[in-house]
């Protein structure tokens, strides 16, 4: 006799990214040639996982308290000033309005922002290329995903869609909640420019006199952007005490810290008495789920955003990955281009996504190539964090 709820009883078995890195992997290991263009890590081109010396020293540097004493709940508090003040520290509109909690990892902030912000059986809205987890974690939490279409015909981001979708939502549950990763978009790979970010504001600004509309900007990929990663802050300042402002921050790939499971949710709410209930709800929402996160590793990441030699050696550190992964970009976008392939406009980040009607068909040819991608409704998910550089070339002639 099962004993598992019924609603719980016919869960997919396994996660078909992590599948497939594993048949790439077994193949490498039999001594086969394999381009792994799977998983979501930066590796540098000897094929092993980009670290930072700096980040896991730091974490080696934890004291005997913070590796085995309970953090408080809501997050240490070194730690939410220093995340808010990362994240924030260059809109002093945005930083003083706001709120953080801990999380374990960005994920953990994705999970607060549907439970907070959204009501049972309620949707959330994304544009429909997008983190295959946002799915799995509105469904295991009673909620669910709707998308708009994330490129219009000029290959930006189609804000009338957003429009005519954001009205819907509101129209049938009274209250929206938006995600959007940028820049560096997971699947995509896609930057907003400001005079995107701008209308995406209009957009939103308009359908909050209907009912509540709340925005989450998932910063997963910051870090790996081109130019001032940060700019595109002051776009959002018209949002405050108009619009919900979360920004799901982690320390997964800005540190190369993916195990250590150390991420925050950040909410800038205008109104003082509403900031104190925002931080009370967020507070509740972590004793009521995992109760407290990663002490060491919040300690290790205070360190290394308060301690300016840290700070200094880190980014040091990380810019050599970047370095590689701006290259990967220009020669796939190199070979891409001159090959025909359809992708939108790529610059930066660990992702890219190539259009292809058949996505499943193609990624099955690809792989009896040896060449892993992952494929997704009408589109094939590129990892070139994972992919050498020397490999670029044999990996866009397995895409064409």
């Amino acid at each position: 006799m099962p004993h598992l709820a019924p609603s719980h009883a016919s869960r997919p078995v396994g996660d078909v990214i992590f599948t497939l890195n594993r048949e790439a992997q077994d193949k490498a290991k039999s001594g086969r040639s394999v381009v792994n263009a799977t998983i979501g890590a930066a590796m540098r081109d000897d094929g092993t996982l980009a670290t930072f010396p700096t980040a896991l020293a730091a974490i080696r540097g934890a004291t005997d308290m913070q590796i085995a004493a309970y953090a408080p709940i809501a997050g240490d508090g070194a730690f939410l000033h220093a995340v808010r003040t990362d994240m924030l520290g260059s809109v002093p509109e945005l930083l003083e309005s706001s709120v953080a909690v801990s999380t374990p990892g960005g994920t953990g902030a994705l999970r607060h922002a549907l439970m907070n912000y959204l009501e049972h059986g309620q949707s959330m809205l994304t544009g429909d290329y997008f983190w295959g987890p946002y799915s799995t974690l509105a469904d295991e939490h009673g909620r669910k995903v709707q998308t708009f279409r994330l490129f219009g015909a000029d290959g930006r981001i189609d804000t009338e869609s957003l429009s005519v979708e954001l009205e819907a939502t509101l129209a049938a549950q009274g209250r929206a909640l938006v995600f959007i990763n940028d820049p560096c978009n997971n699947p995509t790979g896609y930057s907003m420019q400001p005079e995107e970010w701008r209308a995406v504001v209009a957009t939103l600004l308009t359908h909050a006199q209907t009912g509540p509309v709340t925005l989450l900007v998932d910063t997963a990929y910051l870090e790996y952007s081109k130019g001032d990663t940060r700019a595109f802050l002051k776009e959002l300042t018209p949002l405050l005490g108009h619009v919900g402002l979360l920004f799901a921050w982690s320390a997964s790939k800005a540190y190369a810290l993916y195990g250590a499971r150390v991420g925050a949710l950040i909410a800038c709410v205008q109104d003082a008495q509403d900031r104190i209930q925002t931080d009370a709800a967020l507070a509740y929402a972590c004793r009521g789920t995992w109760s407290n996160c990663n002490h060491s590793g919040m300690a290790a990441v205070t360190r290394m955003l308060v301690d300016s030699d840290a700070r200094a050696s880190l980014a040091a550190e990380r810019e050599i990955v970047r370095k590689d992964l701006f290259a990967r970009a220009d020669a796939f976008n190199l070979h891409a281009k001159a090959k025909g392939l359809n992708y939108p406009r790529y610059e930066g980040g660990f992702f890219v996504t190539v259009f292809h009607p058949a996505a499943d068909v193609k990624a099955a040819a690809m792989r009896d190539q040896d060449v892993y991608v992952v494929p997704a409704k009408g589109a094939l998910r590129v990892a070139l964090c994972s992919v050498a550089e020397r490999d670029i070339v044999r990996l866009v002639d397995a895409l064409t």
